[in-house]
């Protein structure tokens, strides 16, 4: 009997991703770059009032929801769509944009689902390594790199896993030169920056920035996110968008996020002073570590790596191990304060 149909060619090439997602209730997650204390409690308030048996019936309205989101980004509610996390937006821009065999430029390392809806479309994928030493962004690499066979370019701005960031002067000058390519800038972790793109989508006819509620709202298992272009852009995206895969439980949950702008805030301030402390702790037990713009650092814990991440864990404390892209490399997700300090208590006691 035959084990299966087989996929298309670019399907049967492509390595399976399979990211480690059991076994991490109760301990301290500090391996997703999650919100690690939760989301506002205003979410659940607000879909404690708004949820009922009817409304879980019927296909989710975006109206209400789109209007208030357009208000809080600064944007048009025709210059934007709700997709299914940050993922989604990813593969409608690729299905949208780039055919079969066209050429696509990527960053190394970066997130992973670049390349796997690149792969998918049957793209030419090109790579440009960040630079070797502090993982600094390759500016000058990557603007070589772009031709008049471009079709698309995909950044992370900070970038995951390295952390790295790339100011808006040189993100305008990537959009000048590949005039004919989308380019994707993915603002995830846009709040740990400060650095947005999102202002310049009136002035670049192809630029596309995506926002998550995953990080920092703290409603990563809701799955939304948000992908925003010129309205003309946004009207080609809706047709290659499945018109309700964004559910309304997470429409609701995006309405009552952003009314909570002081949690935001706070939250960022947390994040943002545990960075330093994470920082200082890592210094004093003389681990070096990557510069990161973002909640999370790369550190450089050498042929140990995947030891200190076991070990780790043993103790209740999950960090990620990404040594099979930077030698000796894992990541740690910066959480509060206290959770910093946790966490460097027990890295000291197996260093």
């Amino acid at each position: 009997m035959s084990e299966g149909l087989l996929p298309r060619k670019a399907v049967l090439e492509m390595a399976p991703y399979s990211p480690p997602t059991a076994g991490r209730a109760g301990k301290l997650r500090l391996d997703f770059n999650e919100n690690t204390v939760g989301c506002s409690p205003r979410v659940l308030a607000f879909l404690r009032d708004r949820l009922t048996e009817d409304g879980l019936a019927v296909y989710p309205e975006y109206g209400e929801a789109k209007q208030e989101l357009a208000a809080f980004f600064g944007v048009r509610p025709d210059e934007f769509l709700f997709t299914n996390g940050t993922d989604e937006a990813i593969q409608v821009l690729v299905n949208t944009y780039v055919d079969a065999g066209a050429e696509v430029l990527l960053l190394r390392p970066s997130y992973a689902m670049y390349r796997f809806y690149a792969q998918v479309a049957g793209a030419a994928i090109r790579e440009i390594d960040y630079r070797a030493g502090d993982l600094a962004f390759p500016l000058e690499e990557l603007l070589e790199a772009v031709g008049p066979g471009t079709r698309a370019i995909l950044i992370a701005n900070p970038n995951n896993p390295t952390g790295t960031g790339v100011d808006v002067a040189a993100i305008k000058r990537i959009l000048e030169k590949a005039a004919n390519a989308a380019v994707l800038i993915d603002e995830a972790y846009f709040e740990f920056s400060g650095i947005a793109a999102l202002p310049l989508v009136a002035e670049y006819p192809n630029l596309f920035v995506s926002r998550t509620f995953s990080k920092v709202y703290g409603m990563a298992a809701m799955r939304l996110g948000c992908l925003f272009s010129r309205a003309a852009n946004i009207a080609y995206l809706h047709k290659a968008q499945s018109p309700y895969s964004v559910n309304a439980l997470a429409v609701l949950a995006a309405r009552a996020a952003v009314q909570d702008r002081a949690y935001i805030e706070n939250y960022v301030a947390e994040a943002l002073a545990g960075r330093d402390l994470l920082r200082s702790g890592l210094d004093d037990l003389g681990i070096p570590y990557y510069p990161s713009q973002a909640n999370f650092i790369l550190m450089r814990i050498g042929p140990r790596s995947i030891e200190v991440r076991d070990r780790l864990r043993e103790k209740g404390v999950l960090v990620r191990d990404r040594s099979y892209e930077i030698a000796g490399a894992v990541r740690v997700t910066v959480g509060t304060r206290a959770q910093v300090r946790r966490f460097l208590e027990e890295l000291k006691e197996i260093w």
